[in-house]
């Protein structure tokens, strides 16, 4: 195993997330690449369990890997490193979209545009929410009807908050799926 600077662990990760579009599907194979093949860094296999470890924990596959990468190279302080590199390039990315948004938002086709693609996310989320009811059905059709009815009226008339409600599905589910195994 080769070793690499700080600077340059960071620089290459930086310029690896500025550039590589598509989420983490896309960026593994540019990081193996690098730290892989060319650096020598990191061996296949260790490469293998970064990508399953990324898949398993929530955010974003493209810095959860960066962040393992750096803890496998560097420990702690170059997890850190890594996940500051990785997350700089969307930040910015951002920054500037907004600041350019700002700028374009009162133009008549940029806000035409806008109004479009909110009906299209709008149609996409109706038609995942009827998925993941569907779903939900087959395995428990009536807990599933009575958790989602539920859920509808805490949300929209007594206005509990969204996480509070995920909670409480969440603790509900345990309990049944509980009293069904003793049954």
């Amino acid at each position: 195993m080769k070793n690499i600077s700080n600077g340059e662990l960071f620089f290459k990760l930086f310029k690896i997330n500025a550039i590589t579009f598509g989420g983490g599907y896309t960026i593994i194979p540019v990081i193996k690449n690098e730290f892989v093949d060319k650096k020598e860094l990191i061996d296949e296999r260790d490469m293998l369990d970064l990508m399953a470890i990324s898949q398993s924990v929530p955010g974003a596959m493209a810095i959860n890997v960066s962040i393992l990468l750096g803890y496998k190279i560097k420990g702690l302080s170059g997890a850190i490193l890594c996940m500051i590199a990785a997350s700089l390039p969307c930040l910015i990315i951002i920054t500037i979209i907004s600041y350019f948004y700002r700028a374009f938002r009162d133009n008549f086709y940029v806000s035409s545009a806008l109004l479009g693609m909110s009906g299209i996310i709008s149609a996409i989320l109706l038609l995942t929410v009827i998925d993941l009811a569907k779903s939900a059905m087959a395995y428990q059709k009536r807990f599933a009807i009575i958790m989602m009815i539920l859920s509808f009226i805490l949300s929209s008339i007594v206005h509990v908050k969204t996480g509070i409600i995920i909670v409480l599905c969440g603790l509900s589910g345990i309990i049944i799926s509980h009293i069904h195994r003793r049954s």
